[in-house]
């Protein structure tokens, strides 16, 4: 179980980093734009389905992670109070919504409808796991 670095920098790219994201959970209180440094970043308790092939038949790991985007211009919350630090959300994808090239919209799509929308100059994430892991209560479910 080794610890993931990834950078995205295209679609492609944070589309593997919303793959090794999904599930995560995400408290409110844990995510800032640091508006001089043009910076939204999030910690994050992720599901590590990179591990899930060898668990078939029982829940996986849950690791801390970190996540930031670089170059950010504007940020929008929805579906849930910004303000509510105790909040928890669940992520369910990340995506890169082009407007004019290389800017873009990101957005972070959440259980129950929240959704967080950073307009960026170009598209530049990184997600790094941060050491700690432990054993996931239950394996995340999705309906068909």
């Amino acid at each position: 179980m080794t610890d993931l670095k990834l950078i995205a920098l295209d679609s492609e790219d944070l589309d593997i980093l919303a793959a090794h994201t999904q599930d995560a959970t995400v408290r409110v209180g844990d995510m800032g734009y640091a508006r001089a440094d043009r910076r939204f970043a999030l910690i994050m308790n992720r599901y590590a389905w990179e591990d899930e092939p060898s668990r078939p038949a029982r829940a996986g790991v849950r690791k801390r992670a970190g996540m930031h985007f670089e170059q950010v211009d504007a940020v929008r919350f929805s579906g849930f109070d910004p303000h509510a630090a105790e909040g928890v959300l669940n992520l369910l994808t990340i995506r890169f919504v082009p407007t004019e090239a290389p800017a873009g919209r990101i957005e972070l799509t959440f259980a129950g409808g929240g959704a967080i929308h950073l307009d960026v100059e170009v598209l530049e994430a990184r997600l790094a796991d941060l050491g700690a892991a432990w054993a996931a209560r239950t394996k995340p479910e999705h309906a068909a």
